[in-house]
């Protein structure tokens, strides 16, 4: 940590060090337009631009829904399968979460996701961590026996680090013990 901090110092004082600058032998004339100049000349670009790309201001407004409905379509059809505490087989009610997302990703063939596996906290990190990849691998496996190619899916494993609910009670720790699906981007 010491090292770190001495190091950081140095980088700080290196990079702030005055630089001399040798001044010119003759003065450097600059001519300066006049604020009513500078205001024509940026109207005539903003006039030049809007008869180059009449239709910028729809293409970045189609571009923001397009990510709208993207973000609208992952939150309804990537659901969490949960997971029963300290397992992770796939659960009945889980099933057909994954064949909605599974449906979804045939339907879509150029989108790849990320499987996130996650806990609840009791257990160490260690075990956590292990059992989050193990339900990511699972649901990815499930999805796999349903045609998706396992190249489209990428997992991770979070463990206990990202709960959704942060009560300690059974309600709460059932919906951090899950697989999250979400896009790969």
């Amino acid at each position: 940590m010491k090292k770190a901090l001495i190091f950081l110092l140095i980088v700080f004082a290196v990079g702030c060090q005055k630089k001399y600058v040798k001044a010119p032998s003759e003065p450097v004339k600059t001519e300066s337009a006049a604020p009513a100049e500078v205001k024509a000349a940026a109207d005539k670009k903003g006039a030049a631009e809007e008869k180059i790309y009449p239709k910028s201001a729809e293409i970045k407004r189609d571009v923001l829904e397009k990510k709208e409905e993207v973000a609208a379509k992952e939150e309804s059809v990537f659901k969490d399968a949960l997971f029963d505490f300290d397992k992770y087989d796939i659960r009945a009610d889980a099933r057909p979460v994954l064949e909605g997302i599974a449906l979804w990703l045939k339907k879509n063939k150029d989108v790849n996701i990320v499987i996130e596996g996650h806990c609840d906290e009791r257990g160490t990190n260690e075990y956590n961590l292990a059992l989050g990849e193990k339900r990511a691998k699972a649901a990815k496996d499930f999805l796999s026996a349903l045609g998706i190619s396992a190249s489209r899916a990428k997992t991770i494993s979070y463990g206990e680090e990202k709960p959704l609910c942060s009560e300690q009670r059974e309600e709460c720790y059932q919906r951090n013990r899950r697989a999250h699906t979400t896009l790969q981007r």
